[in-house]
């Protein structure tokens, strides 16, 4: 029988108990073990019965328990003291805080984290793999930090899936429905207690409603819209249904309520609360570029706005915005259909007296090898940005590759994409007992000396140190195997077949990791190119090995799913089942034993389609060497002693031969590196070369993978400069017209300028190392003036073909005018190395607040 009604009723916690509703409401309790521990205390097997969530646990714990405990001194002294400290860390000075009061930093007042995932914890499942861990690592380093950031997403009904497995091994997908009542979110209430809501006017019909969902994690606040409001039609209900599901039209709508509906819920949040309105706006890859419509929008055409023209909004909100893109593929951008997009900003869209065909032209594939016929969400992300950047070094480099075309007058090496690699959030993800080993040295884990905190494991004896790691590794192994039972249970096996799990792995063997996403890019299956020898490895009587795997594949991806059932299939074999392992639904509560408890974190994607990959991280900090393929973050910071590097086939065409070389070189490291090295061991049965490696992993990596080093770099390299020019231009003041016009003009102007003649002096026929280059460049500027431009000399290595390498600049002085807007500009250069040298004079726009030389992207040459 079927409810025709469902609702929760929320319990009411004893007067001395409601600390407990203030504990559950911010979502630091899943990054901060104390408070976990005053949770478990109210009822231990509640509390892991219910997924070690506080909401369900308060929602299910008797009346009698609470009475009970509500008399407890202890426990109410414990409870005093967790929420004192949560109040604490609220309202105390962070490193943003004393930066900015030192004057060493001039921050944005709020800055606006636009993302379509978001993964914080288990219990609010609104994730579905790398790009969501990273937004919600992302806003808890910034609480950590004090950065005033506020979260913006989507609230999806189902979440992204849950994954569950066939007899025969296929990938089943289910949707559970949540209740965002059973969630650690609160609604927004206008002051006078009705919901608050923002609408969007769509083409087809009514407006799109939306309600707004307000998570806690930590100091920042997360807003989540969410369609399931009474008054929508059900194909508007179905907007907020679930993560990347759907038509084209369905995710245009999802983006639309992202983008536009998100910056109208920010001033919403803003107008209710005080919160300072965002100075910066962050677009966590293109899936929210749309709100830089809306802030053009607000500036032209809202009738409460100053009434700008567009291109001088355009310039006000390219000033404040960061983009970050992600993908190292076309195939992983947004690409909607030109009449798709163009049907929906029309004057009856979301954006009125926004220009359509401006719209358009933002995302528009203009340049050789683009689809007319698409309108692509990143090219818009970076036109719509001043500054933007990729998320490890190498992916910075391949972006570059990727969006040239935007760029084309410059090298690929100046096109306007940094990067900043991505960070992972180390309370988070690092089990209490690694931690404890170095606060148990003397380091503080809340202190700015994060080199001083993981160098404090080099005075942790080493006997000690191991016997962490097979406590961890012991934990990990009997979470594996409730796992295993519980799968094969879905699968139709009866408890009467499944005696062989409580032999599944073992706390001594070398325990392998790997989990993630399974597109085909990331060679789930590498590791079966030879099974026989993988056999051998799994079950070499001195020396085994055992694997621990874990993924989704997206539901429309059948080649991913292939791949799952190709693994599975293999791991059923009763000969190997007790050393590899699948583990169906990855999520958070998986992986937060499954990092600690690996000793080798194993990463095998096809060069360079890893943009960053933060799980090795996570196991890095955790005590786990890394064998990975040199890409992402491990082509950055590997040193040949934290762990190894598979050799990539780079130029085999071949993806089966390449296929074949890599995995053979994977075995290789296993059979002939990891495993000697691992069963190593001395006296004591510690392996003490392991575990060197160990403590150099945690010394040479806890520092630098952590997410609040990454968002130090973003608010020092990104934030505060965006902030500053935003400042100056005013948000309707006479800066962003000025800029808007000066651009405009330039543009025009550009076809008259021209590198007319170049002569150099100084250097004979046989220059030497010391000699110093004379350059004039003579220089026809048009209708532009010595002031709108830069001339330079770009020099560098000489290849064969002429090509210039390795360049450096030269900023070139005025020593000449002449008539008709001719100038001769002046300039040296010592030749401070040996070896071929070439140069060359250019002329590139210059204005005090372009980002970049080839943000006009035009340039003149000889």
């Amino acid at each position: 029988m079927r409810a025709i009604r469902r609702f929760t009723v929320r319990p009411v916690l004893p007067e001395s108990l409601a600390a407990l509703g203030e504990l559950a409401g911010n979502l630091r309790w899943c990054w901060h073990p104390p408070t976990q521990d005053v949770f478990a205390a109210v009822d231990p097997a509640l509390w892991e019965s219910s997924g070690r969530d506080p909401v369900r646990l308060l929602g299910a714990v008797s009346r009698a328990r609470l009475d009970a405990l509500a008399r407890d001194e202890a426990f109410l002294a414990r409870l005093e003291e967790a929420r004192a400290d949560l109040a604490a860390y609220l309202g105390s000075q962070r490193w943003y805080q004393r930066a900015t009061a030192s004057g060493s930093l001039e921050g944005p007042r709020a800055v606006a984290y636009f993302s379509p995932e978001f993964g914080i914890t288990s219990v609010l499942p609104q994730y579905s793999g790398g790009l969501g861990i990273l937004a919600g690592d992302h806003l808890k380093a910034a609480s950590d930090l004090g950065v005033p950031v506020v979260g913006v997403g989507l609230l999806y009904r189902h979440g992204y899936f849950t994954q569950a497995l066939s007899r025969e091994g296929w990938q089943q997908e289910t949707y559970p429905v949540l209740d965002p009542d059973e969630l650690p979110i609160s609604l927004l209430r206008e002051p006078s207690g009705e919901r608050a809501l923002i609408s969007l006017a769509m083409p087809d019909g009514p407006e799109l409603l939306a309600r707004i969902w307000v998570a806690s994690v930590g100091r920042v606040p997360l807003l989540m819209l969410d369609t399931d409001v009474e008054g929508n039609p059900e194909h508007y209900v179905d907007v907020t249904d679930r993560l990347y599901g759907g038509t084209s039209e369905h995710r245009l709508r999802q983006e639309l309520l992202l983008g536009v509906g998100g910056v109208r819920a920010l001033r919403a949040f803003a107008r209710i609360t005080g919160h300072p309105a965002p100075e910066v706006f962050h677009t966590n890859e293109g899936h929210a570029g749309f709100l830089g419509l809306e802030r053009i929008r607000e500036l032209t055409a809202d009738p409460a706005g100053p009434g700008l023209d567009f291109d001088t909004a355009l310039e006000i909100g390219r000033a404040s915005t960061v983009f970050t893109t992600h993908t190292p593929v076309p195939a992983g951008i947004d690409r909607f259909s030109r009449t798709l997009v163009e049907q929906y900003f029309s004057d009856a869209g979301p954006t009125p007296g926004v220009p359509v065909e401006r719209v358009l032209a933002l995302g528009a594939e203009d340049y050789p090898g683009g689809d007319a016929g698409v309108f692509n969400m990143a090219v818009m992300g970076f036109r719509l940005a001043q500054r933007a950047n990729g998320v490890s070094l190498l992916h910075g480099e391949v972006s570059r590759g990727m969006f040239h075309g935007l760029w084309p007058a410059f090298d690929e090496a100046e096109v306007p994409i940094g990067s900043i690699t991505n960070g992972v959030h180390a309370p988070t993800w690092v089990a209490r007992e690694i931690l404890e080993l170095a606060a148990g040295e003397g380091a503080d884990p809340d202190g700015d000396d994060t080199e001083a905190f993981w160098a404090a494991v080099d005075t942790v004896p080493a006997e000690r140190m191991w016997a962490v790691k097979r406590q961890l590794r012991e934990r990990l192994v009997h979470e594996a195997r409730r796992r295993l039972v519980a799968s094969w249970e879905h699968r139709g096996a009866s408890r009467a077949e499944l005696g062989w799990v409580d032999s599944a792995l073992d706390p001594d063997v070398l325990t392998v990791g790997f989990a993630r996403r399974v597109p085909s890019y990331k060679r789930l299956t590498l590791m079966l190119r030879d099974p026989a020898r993988l056999t051998r490895l799994l079950l070499d009587p001195d020396r085994p090995v055992q694997l621990v795997i874990a993924g989704k594949s997206h539901p429309a991806d059948d080649g991913g799913k292939r791949l799952i059932q190709e693994l599975v299939r293999f791991a059923d074999d009763p000969a190997v089942r007790h050393r590899i392992v699948f583990l169906p639904d990855y999520d958070i509560a998986m992986a937060q034993p499954l990092y600690p408890g690996c000793d080798v974190w194993l990463n095998n994607p096809l060069r360079p389609y890893e943009a960053c990959g933060t799980s090795g991280m996570k196991a890095a900090l955790n005590g786990g060497l890394n064998l990975s393929v040199l890409d992402g973050w491990w082509d950055e910071w590997y040193d040949g002693e934290n762990g190894w590097a598979i050799p990539s086939a780079d130029g085999v065409e071949d993806t089966e031969r390449r296929d074949d070389l890599e995995a053979d070189a994977l075995y290789t490291l296993l059979e002939n590196e990891v495993a000697p090295r691992f069963y190593d061991v001395d006296a004591a049965g510690v392996p003490t070369r392991w575990v060197e490696m160990l403590r150099h992993t945690l010394k040479s990596l806890g520092p630098k993978v952590l997410a609040t080093r990454m968002v130090r770099d973003y608010v020092r390299t990104l934030y505060a400069p965006a902030a500053a020019t935003s400042r100056a231009l005013g948000a309707e003041e006479s800066g962003a017209r000025e800029l808007a016009t000066w651009k405009t003009r330039v543009r025009a102007a550009w076809p008259g300028v021209r590198v007319e003649h170049v002569e150099s002096s100084g250097v004979g026929d046989a220059p030497e190392v010391g000699a110093v280059l004379s350059v004039r460049a003579f220089v026809a500027l048009g209708d532009l003036a010595p002031d709108d431009v830069t001339v330079q000399l770009v020099h560098g290595r000489a290849t064969g073909e002429d090509e210039l390498v390795d360049t450096v600049t030269v900023d070139l002085a005025v020593g000449e005018t002449y008539e008709g807007g001719r100038h001769r500009f002046d300039g040296e250069v010592v030749l401070d190395h040996s070896g071929p040298f070439g140069y060359t004079a250019r002329v590139v726009p210059r204005h005090p607040l372009l980002a970049s030389v080839a943000e006009l992207g035009v340039v003149a040459l000889p």
